[in-house]
């Protein structure tokens, strides 16, 4: 899931080689911290967090075949 965030992100930034995403598993859990160069951050967030939404929706659909939750973060 991890791979797949860092994909989705570096699709939208300016500055792919600043993405950095950080996972925590705990059980069925997994969480996920994405950073990001500072100017790149509204367009990882999207207008309204559109873009969010979507990386979050994606991944739920990645948690679903793996068997457990996620949980995405954006920023510092």
């Amino acid at each position: 899931m991890k791979e797949l965030v860092e994909y989705m992100a570096r699709s939208v930034v300016d500055f792919p080689d600043q993405v950095v995403v950080t996972e925590r598993r705990s059980g069925d859990r997994v969480s996920l911290h994405l950073q990001c160069a500072e100017e790149d951050r509204g367009k990882v967030i999207g207008k309204g967090g559109r873009i969010a939404q979507s990386m979050r929706a994606l991944l739920k659909v990645a948690a679903v075949q793996e068997g457990v939750r996620v949980q995405l973060e954006i920023g510092d």
